[in-house]
């Protein structure tokens, strides 16, 4: 799996070669590929082309692909899993269905009980576990070295042409939550359970008021106002940057690691000098950072729907 998780795309094996072998001028570049690697396929490389919708291009990228995936992958297994189990008449959970219960237990107890109360937590554990369960699959999909394999088919056995679906769907990394763009779309849904949460415990007007404390002199809330609306923006903000930029960073740092083989075998003009270094150092470290990601993959799932929890308990126990 770890080796999977080379920087062996196309566009990476093909620098790799041509700087090994032919000894191009520009040599390897160590920053092309990582990005290449993290970013979306982008609207360059679309999978599908897609007519606009007004200003925006409707084209399908890696990412949106992903979605997909991890959307139709969470369904289908969540509930024939789920139809199993009811269909059996031993009410004890067993196999994978243990697992789904596990989450469920502990999202409803752990998380949802403590943070919007006991009279709603059966309303928001179904959109909470919803939140964790999808963050969870698409952050883990990012490990599974699918279109790095892919990429390496590619070159060495398909040679696709330039504008095929098969070249294309190896441009761009496949984290979909290391995208700002979903994250940002995933902390857009949390702004607007915040508002419904605070509307339906206390009614539109009352959950208005209740951003500001009453009883307070009248030129406090000329600063205070200002502030609290301001504050309603930032907590999506701080979701949308707390979970992109985690499974961003670790991305990076493996593709640094592993790029040194390159450089170190560019640098010395020997191939045998970048295996040394993968050996001795960058497999190690990279294996180690993957171990990391797997952790990370977990928390921040959790911190994000546990954050998402909190504000939305803040929104319907706002005298406290």
């Amino acid at each position: 799996m770890f080796l999977a998780r080379l920087p062996f795309q196309e566009d990476a094996a093909e620098a790799a070669i041509e700087t090994l072998e032919s000894g191009a001028e520009e040599g390897f570049n160590a920053g092309e590929v990582i990005i290449e690697h993290i970013a979306n396929s982008g609207l360059d490389h679309p999978l599908i082309h897609l007519p606009h919708l007004g200003p925006i291009d409707m084209s399908v990228t890696k990412h949106v692909l992903m979605l997909w995936i991890v959307a139709v992958a969470v369904f289908f297994i969540v509930t024939l899993t789920v139809r199993k189990y009811l269909r059996q008449s031993d009410p004890v959970p067993t196999g994978f269905m243990g697992v789904i219960e596990a989450m469920v237990v502990f999202i409803r107890d752990q998380i949802a009980a403590p943070n919007v109360g006991q009279k709603w937590v059966m309303t928001w554990t179904p959109w909470l576990l919803t939140f964790f369960v999808f963050i969870l699959g698409a952050n883990a999909i990012g490990m599974i070295p699918l279109f790095d394999v892919l990429g390496l088919l590619n070159h060495a056995v398909f040679h696709p042409e330039a504008e095929s679906f098969l070249a294309s769907v190896v441009h761009g990394g496949t984290t979909a939550t290391a995208n700002f763009n979903v994250t940002a779309g995933l902390a857009t849904v949390t702004f607007f359970a915040i508002i419904f949460a605070g509307t339906l415990a206390h009614g539109f007007v009352q959950h208005w008021k209740n951003l500001v404390p009453s009883g307070l002199a009248k030129p406090i809330y000329i600063l205070l106002i200002p502030i609290e609306l301001m504050g309603m923006f930032v907590k999506p903000f701080a979701l949308t940057m707390r979970l992109a930029a985690n499974m961003t960073g670790g991305h990076i740092a493996i593709l640094a690691i592993l790029s040194f083989v390159f450089l170190f075998a560019e640098m010395f003009e020997s191939t045998m000098a970048g295996i040394g270094v993968g050996i001795v150092a960058s497999l190690p470290l990279a294996i180690g950072i993957s171990a990391l990601e797997i952790i990370v993959i977990l928390v921040q799932a959790y911190v994000f729907t546990l954050l998402t929890a909190v504000f939305i308990g803040m929104a319907i126990h706002a005298h406290h």
